[in-house]
């Protein structure tokens, strides 16, 4: 009887060491699988960051090339003319209304729109900017360089003359006041610091505002010195916090974003679970050596574990995770479901994941997850727009793993993590790119897209509409009476146009106006007339009514025509027309430039 007991004991024994054994085993694969989805989807979430703050540098930068495009500078040290270009430039820009510089190739200044607050030519945070115009860059970025408490970044893209760069044309930027700024307080946390640092590692946006001009943390520092492309980087702190921090490098002038936060909060609850469970499963191993009994307690507890498990990997996750069938049938998703779509625990389960894609979307997403079922252990990473519990959609980045031959899946395993603010960020970014900031009509870059468009498939008339008179309005009543005044010429512009015609301002007091389609000269005749009748009335401006013309140019252009000479030939026109009327001076009190 003894001997049955203590063999019934070692079974027990055994067999919970068994299963004991291979609860360690799939804990340990799970939270590796858990890991590597969350180190995967923060660093898409870094890199889609950083990618934003390089098209804001960059932008910036082109309203500096804008600006050149568009005016002729003497480049003489001191030269008055220039200097208020350089003020009026300032004036107007959003992104370096702080100040503006003409410098020499070796950095030293000739103009200044600015008479103090400058920083100095010998200040090393010069060097980035003037390495990237040495190799042949067409914009350069520079260190943070502090100035009477006041962080500062210099933008530099080269005065070309002669097919050679003379001058280097500088915006400052306040950086505590910078879009970029503002664009990394939305993404502020109590639980991460969100940074962008220059080569130096000075911050140079952040989301915790008090630190920026500070020094990131040596160890980042180094890591992206070593690495400048970036990546995970663990360290302790001088206070003996454990963290990590994820580094995406490669931005303008040796820049890169930033995104830390203690080691603990990153691991988050999955591996206090998995601790948890690690020493349940061991107190369970020495429970089993003390009565046969505990061999079906154990299997309980280990199913009801198991079941606890799956949960608390899903429960805590902070994007929506489901488990599709192969017909794309829901067999999970993720109480998260609730708070990003709005759909109530267990509503989503047992219905096709593609009835809550948008229709343009589904044809695409089928033809995916028909490659992912043919591919073992294939990982996809798309967009999609996904119907919420309210009706409308909203667009959602997933990674999709095929996980059918895993048995503790045995589906299409999905992480989806809501993108509309970024989405949204980058089609509105896309808009400013290609529309007048003024009146918000098309710019000259996307009218010359349109008129090249449609050259290649019709005829267009090309009408170049100057205003006449607008100079004196403007230095009465000053630059707001003058914006003011555009704005309503561009209101009765669009007025005047068709449906498929095409408005667009070029210049301060300059539009153009595509009519495709048309090949006789009535048409551009009449649109003319109503042009000039619809500018002559009178304005209110500033409470005061005030009277300006419009002299107009039109060119009927041949299909395939050059854009450029259809432009030119318009243009012509228009002052053909202008000095007919006396008006003699040639492009005289531009206004400010629309692109």
């Amino acid at each position: 009887m003894r001997l049955r007991n203590w063999i019934a004991v070692v079974v027990g024994v055994v067999l919970l060491a068994a299963a004991g054994t291979i609860g360690f085993l799939v804990n340990r694969s799970a939270l590796k699988a858990a890991d590597d989805v969350h180190l995967a989807d923060s660093r898409a979430l870094a890199v889609n960051n950083s990618t934003l703050v390089g098209r804001l540098q960059l932008l910036s930068a082109g309203e500096i090339g804008d600006f050149l495009g568009d005016n002729s500078l003497h480049l003489g040290r001191g030269n008055a003319l220039d200097r208020e270009l350089l003020r009026a430039f300032a004036a107007k820009s959003n992104t370096f209304k702080y100040g503006a510089l003409l410098v020499d190739l070796d950095g030293n200044v000739l103009n200044s729109s600015r008479a103090t607050g400058v920083p100095a030519a010998g200040h090393t945070g010069w060097k980035p900017l003037f390495a990237m115009l040495r190799s042949g860059a067409k914009a350069g970025f520079s260190s943070i360089m502090g100035v009477d408490g006041t962080y500062l970044e210099a933008v530099g893209v080269p005065v070309v003359v002669g097919g050679a760069p003379a001058a280097v044309l500088v915006g400052l930027n306040n950086v505590a006041t910078t879009d970029l700024q503002q664009y990394t307080v939305t993404l502020s946390s109590d639980v991460h610091q969100t940074a962008v640092v220059d080569s130096t590692g000075t911050i140079a946006a952040t989301n915790r505002a008090k630190q920026l001009g500070a020094q990131i943390d040596p160890a980042i520092r180094n890591a992206l010195a070593a690495r400048p492309e970036g990546g995970f980087v663990e360290y302790t702190t001088v206070a003996g916090t454990e963290m990590i921090a994820i580094t995406v490098g490669g931005l303008p002038g040796g820049w890169s974003y930033v995104r830390a936060q203690t080691k603990k909060s990153f691991d988050g609850a999955v591996h206090a679970k998995s601790q948890t469970l690690n020493m349940t499963l061991g107190a369970m191993l020495l429970i089993g050596v003390l009565a046969m009994f505990l061999l079906g307690y154990r299997t309980q507890t280990q199913r009801r574990r198991a079941d606890e498990r799956f949960q608390a990997l899903f429960q805590h996750a902070p994007d929506l995770v489901s488990v599709l069938s192969a017909n794309g049938t829901i067999a999970y998703s993720s109480p998260s479901a609730a708070a990003v779509l709005g759909y109530g625990e267990g509503v989503l389960v047992g219905t096709s994941v593609f009835d809550l894609v948008h229709p343009e979307d589904q044809p695409y997403m089928r033809d995916q997850f028909g490659r992912l079922l043919a591919n073992r252990d294939e990982v996809l990473r798309l967009q999609c727009r996904v119907r919420s519990a309210a009706g409308d959609f909203r667009w959602f980045e997933f990674t999709a793993s095929n996980q059918m031959h895993n048995p503790s899946l045995h589906g299409i395993v999905i992480n989806a993590r809501d993108i509309s603010e970024n989405r949204a960020f980058q089609e509105r970014l896309a808009h400013e790119a290609q529309h007048d900031a003024l009146t918000g009509l098309p710019n000259r870059r996307r009218m010359q897209d349109a008129l090249g468009a449609s050259l290649r498939e019709q005829p267009v008339a090309v009408l170049f509409v100057d205003l006449d008179g607008f100079k004196p309005v403007n230095d009465a009543h000053g630059h707001e009476a003058g914006d003011d005044l555009l704005r309503q010429v561009a209101a009765r512009l669009t007025a005047c146009v068709r449906e498929q015609d095409v408005l667009a301002r070029v210049g301060g007091d300059e539009f153009v106006i595509l009519m495709p389609g048309v090949i006789g000269p009535s048409d551009s005749e009449a649109m003319s007339a109503r042009i000039r009748e619809a500018v002559s009335a009178p304005f209110v401006v500033g409470g005061t009514e005030v009277r300006i013309g419009a002299s107009v140019g039109a060119h009927l252009a041949a299909g395939s025509t050059d854009p450029d000479e259809a432009l030119r030939a318009a243009d012509h026109a228009m002052y053909a027309v202008k000095h007919s009327r006396g008006y003699p001076q040639a492009r005289a009190g531009r206004h400010r430039a629309a692109d």
